[in-house]
């Protein structure tokens, strides 16, 4: 920006598109503006038009959003940042462009004028010409939109299709898969990934598919989508095969993802009359906006860059090609813009890139498989740069049993790599053999060295790659540039990714990032350490040791021997868990309930909106009739839902936090005990009913796993525990995908362990084959002390295996072979574990002090509804979540507008008696309709400080602060939201790791050493603020009569944040949720009826 801002004049630049393309567009002309500062008198004006809600967030990371729902998670810049930079954000559609007046005009009629526009539209999801394809319950995998709308159509279904078995075709699938839906992919070709895998690649991993419970079907060719008498999809029905049985020309299911190519948006350069190639439904015409090598179209005064591109009659469909071509056309535009300040002089001017073509080298993760392409990969059926593809040489490496295919492609004398395949774990050598191949250097190690490498868990981060190694590829950066990051006092994940963008796109070379970052802070003679937060500068294994050989028993002891300040959500919960794994006493007895997480404090899984769920015990999933009713009648009685899970037991949601004792003295008189759902601990160990029952049984599955389960309950660990036990090799129970597994053969059993399913699924590991009963016992006491001894927080077994230092064979030499001599010792520790088990629950039921730690509000016997409950499928269930980032929420800066507008003076309020509080932790008190978290906290020094916050929080508006784990943060004191770890500041309400959230304080003070008391306003005042009944989302309201779609559009345009449910059948009314439930005071058009 020019110095004499009377002097400066501005470059008119429309984007059109705010993809992650268009959004690193805007940042990049922002970075050449502040870069060019007083140095030129010329700056860009820029509008950035999206037509979508929910404004350049990162595609790459959809599926995840079926996990945390949370648009915000996924967005890469917020709304602000356009403000802050200047950017005039306008979120409606570019209908047409004028050339000769260089305008564009939007949905609402409005020009806006350039001098420079630039295309960034991007792609729209390719619909086949298919009967019926627009059916209820067919969606398209693209948006945001999109996927809620499979989340809310999902509710009703059982089994769900994609259509295409590409890219997107699997992440697709692999949301469904989020949804419990049982999914197949259909794939018209002989294999799915046939752009980036061969045959046998694919092979592999849909065999590993498969076995996540992933079906893929092949060489299908889909004629028509089958409908229900209401319009709504119950199936596909495909092309019949010859030679092949006339039942599989049928696959029955409620829904349907599509998801078989990409058309580039293209409709605008059409309009204005821009050189475009023609869509004609084939993969090779496939349509863009036809641009050159510095991505001009043929309108000089207008770019585009993205997937709406082709350029030499390609279309590139992932993010690294449009990030090379923004670098492009910037270094375009700053070209032009110093020939314009500088009278045409090149003198000085900058260098201008031009785009030669894209590599297209990939690694993904696809539904829980890693695949990975590199360099020319099809060069053994293309040839390779005029090498014809008689000359190219193939080497295969092949483990169907272990998920692992490395396919490599050399020259006939084996001094080039050309590309290859990776599948399974052979992808973590994608790093080293990406940057051989795009090396033109002669190898330095045989091709048979390379094809037998044996791969390593930290192989993506060894510091033997050459500086020009791409470690980033979505955002194209090298070695180099992460370790001039380093160089240039940059220390940590956060200041790497800020400096070089790595790590921001999918996210899948953070681990090769952070160990070069470890490794060049190390040469410059620093200490890398694996601190647990900043109260602790040890690890988790370096504090198991020091509690175990000093037997300090609680926190705060601790605290004064080992660490400094107050603690945290990071250290508190990982040294309680240090506690109970050597201790073994109460976790919520005074002295360690102040270190628990919320799930852990009220020993109850905490749900969306702030109740919780209740899973009592069913070891082995072995119930009686007896026990099934007793269930059943409790969660009658207190209203839950009720939901079989994967661990084969029961789980009743919904169940308030004042209840939660009561529901469990009825459980317990039952002879239920707790389920440990809630903790780090061991959940279930999962059986067949083996030889009992089944005629393929070869022993008593169902009863050892009882055995197994009852004896490791309540173990507590660095993460959740889970095992299995199958009665054979048909492996009903699943047991390799657990943390421990059995699977019985005729002469004993194979244990297996290391194994997990979740977002990123693990084989288990045979740790032991054919062993008698009492060997498998001894080998899991030392095998899971081992672990809870050495393991880092939040690890589970699987990545601690692979993290180990000789990995499964030094396992098998402590656990086996007694290699350390310690086989004794950790078998005396679980001894202990075992023999001190007390269920959690029946002390809670039995000690009046512990119960009344679970009453809702301290000052009041009365009890407050914090949450609307919906009815689904003849089960109570939460109202929607407010959508992310809507600006809704309580935060103090509104409540203080309203407590000033009011005129209200502030008086003392007694809040209750202090000896309701356990150090450490918050209670709530009512005031009014107000809810209020009250603080005792300790400081390290052992005085004794109040806080009181509102109880909301402004992020999801669940009433919760109260719960939340209490600290410091370098010195600040703060609460940790229980549900996404937001952290406040307990004396300004300032949101310490998000600003743009704050929350309410009050001042407190002690009277006589017994009462306290709060200044606040008056009940009115601070209801209309912070009342429970404004908040508690959301309020449905009806409108009869009108049209869905018309609703939704006048109600998004006046009002920010709301949810909605398709209408049923045959309504005539659209039904609204919004957030908090005031209805603004003027909706046009709508007759305003509410229920």
């Amino acid at each position: 920006m020019p110095s004499d801002i009377s002097s400066q004049t501005w470059h008119r630049v429309v984007v059109v598109g705010l993809g992650m393309v268009g959004l690193r567009l805007c940042e990049t002309l922002v970075a050449l503006d502040e870069s060019a500062g007083a140095f030129s008198s010329e700056s860009f004006k820029i509008t950035a038009f999206s037509e979508e809600t929910n404004v350049g967030y990162n595609r790459m990371l959809l599926t995840s959003y079926f996990e945390h729902r949370s648009v915000e998670a996924l967005t890469m810049k917020p709304e602000r940042w356009f403000q802050e930079k200047g950017i005039a954000l306008v979120k409606r559609r570019v209908v047409s462009v004028n050339r000769q007046r260089k305008v564009v005009v939007d949905s609402a009629g409005e020009e806006t004028s350039y001098d420079t526009l630039i295309l960034a539209t991007g792609s729209s999801a390719f619909v086949p010409p298919i009967q019926n394809v627009k059916a209820k319950g067919v969606f398209l995998y693209r948006t945001i939109e999109d996927l809620d709308g499979m989340i809310a159509y999902a509710k009703s279904c059982k089994q769900a299709a994609v259509m295409g078995g590409g890219l997107l075709g699997l992440e697709a699938a692999a949301a469904l898969m989020h949804l419990n839906l049982r999914t197949t992919v259909i794939e018209r070709n002989p294999y799915a990934l046939g752009r980036q895998l061969d045959a046998e690649g694919a092979s592999v991993m849909m065999q590993e598919l498969d076995r996540l419970g992933l079906k893929v079907a092949v060489s299908k060719d889909t004629e028509s989508i089958l409908m229900d008498d209401n319009g709504a999809v119950r199936g596909v029905k495909f092309r019949h095969q010859p030679g092949t049985h006339s039942g599989d020309d049928v696959l029955e299911c409620q829904m349907i993802a599509v998801s078989v190519g990409i058309i580039p948006r293209d409709e605008l350069s059409k309009q204005c009359g821009l050189e475009a190639s023609i869509w004609s439904g084939s993969t090779h015409a496939r349509g863009g906006t036809v641009v050159d090598n510095e991505l001009r179209t043929s309108d000089p005064a207008i770019f585009a860059v993205g997937e709406a591109v082709s350029h030499r009659g390609i279309v590139y469909g992932l993010v690294q090609p449009g990030y090379e071509m923004v670098q492009v056309v910037a270094s375009v535009m700053a070209k032009e813009r110093h020939l314009r300040c500088n009278s045409g002089s090149a003198i000085n001017s900058p260098e201008t890139k031009r785009f030669e073509g894209s590599d297209m080298s990939t690694k993904l993760k696809l539904a829980g498989v890693h695949v990975a392409s590199f360099g020319d990969y099809f060069a053994d059926r293309n040839g390779f740069k005029g090498v014809p593809a008689s000359d190219v040489v193939t080497a295969v490496a092949k483990d169907p049993f272990g998920c692992s295919y490395k396919k490599l492609l050399f020259s006939k004398d084996g001094t080039r790599l050309y590309g290859g395949i990776l599948v399974g774990d052979a992808t973590t050598e994608y790093t080293k053999l990406h940057t051989m191949a795009r090396s033109s250097a002669p190898l330095k190690v045989s091709p048979s060295e390379i094809l037998g490498r044996k791969p390593k868990a930290d192989d993506e981060g060894d510091d033997d790659l050459p500086d020009e190694a791409q470690v980033c590829s979505c955002n194209n950066v090298t070695k180099k540039d992460i370790v001039d990051c380093v160089k240039s006092g940059k220390a940590s994940l956060g200041d790497i990714r800020s400096c070089t963008q790595a790590g921001t796109g999918c996210g899948g070379c953070v681990p090769a990032v952070t160990s070069i970052m470890n490794a060049e802070i190390k040469k410059m003679g620093g200490v890398v350490k694996n601190s647990l937060c900043e109260h602790f500068d040890f690890s988790r294994r370096e504090l198991f040791e020091i509690v175990k050989i000093t037997k300090i028993r609680n926190f705060r002891d601790l605290l004064k021997s080992h660490g400094k300040g107050d603690g945290c959500e990071v250290c508190k919960p990982a040294i309680a868990s240090i506690l109970a794994s050597l201790h073994n006493e109460h976790i919520i007895s005074k002295p360690h309930m102040s270190l628990q997480d919320t799930n852990d404090r009220f020993l109850a899984n905490i749900q969306r909106g702030g109740s919780f769920s209740v899973v009592p015990r069913i070891a082995g999933g072995e119930i009686t009739p007896e026990g099934l009713i007793h269930i059943g009648e409790v969660a009658k009685a207190f209203g839950l839902y009720t939901k079989i899970t994967g661990g084969q037991r029961i789980d009743m949601f919904g169940a308030k936090k004042e209840d939660l004792p009561a529901i469990w003295e009825k459980l317990i008189a039952a002879g239920f005990e707790s389920g440990h759902a809630y903790g780090k601990s061991l959940r279930t160990v999962k059986s067949c009913v083996g030889s009992a029952w089944c005629r393929y049984g070869m022993r008593d599955s169902t009863r050892f796993a009882i055995e197994v389960e009852n004896r490791y309950k309540g173990v507590r660990s660095p993460h959740k525990l889970k095992g299995g036990v199958s009665g054979c090799v048909r492996e009903c129970a699943e047991a390799q995908s657990k943390d421990f597994g059995l699977i019985a053969t005729e002469k004993g059993w194979n244990v297996y362990v290391g194994g997990n399913g979740g977002s990123n699924p693990k084989h288990a590991l045979l740790l032991a084959a054919e062993v008698s009963e009492e060997l498998v016992i001894r080998y899991l006491d030392r095998f899971l002390m081992y672990y809870i001894a050495t393991a880092d927080k939040l690890t589970r077994t699987a990545r601690w295996i692979e993290k180990l230092e000789g990995g499964l064979k030094h396992l098998q030499d402590v656990v086996i072979h007694d290699k350390l001599g310690i086989a004794q010792e950790l078998e005396d520790q679980m001894a202990h574990l075992v023999s001190t088990y007390k269920d959690e629950w029946a002390e809670v039921v039995n000690n009046p002090d512990l119960r009344e730690q679970f009453r809702q509000f301290t000052n009041t016997s009365e009890t407050q509804e914090n949450i609307k409950m919906v009815q689904k499928r003849g089960q109570p269930e939460p109202a929607p979540w407010p959508k992310s980032g809507s600006g809704n929420g309580p935060t103090k800066e509104a409540t203080s507008a309203i407590i000033q507008e009011s005129g209200d003076q502030f008086e003392w309020v007694d809040m209750g008696k202090t000896n309701d509080y356990v150090d450490d932790t918050g209670r709530t008190v009512k005031y009014g309709d107000t809810q209020i978290a009250i603080f005792r906290k300790v400081s390290f020094d052992g005085s004794v400080q109040w806080y009181a916050t509102q109880n909301m929080c402004p992020h999801k508006r669940a009433l919760v602060l109260s719960q939340g784990l209490i600290g410091d943060s370098n010195g600040v004191p703060k609460v940790a939201c229980p549900f996404h770890k937001k952290t406040f500041a307990l004396t300004t309400g300032k949101g310490i790791d998000d600003p743009n959230f704050s929350i309410t304080t009050f001042e407190t003070r002690i009277v006589d050493g017994t009462r306290i008391e709060l200044k606040v306003p008056s009940i009115k005042t601070l209801d209309q603020a912070l009342g429970t009944s404004v908040w508690k989302p959301p309020a449905i309201w009806v409108f009869p009569g009108h049209n869905h779609e018309e609703v939704i559009r006048r109600v998004s345009h006046i009002y920010s944040s709301y949810s909605s449910y398709p209408p049923p059948p045959d309504s005539e009314s659209s039904e609204i949720l919004l957030y908090p439930p005031l209805l603004p005071s003027s909706m046009p058009g709508l007759d305003i009826d509410s229920v």
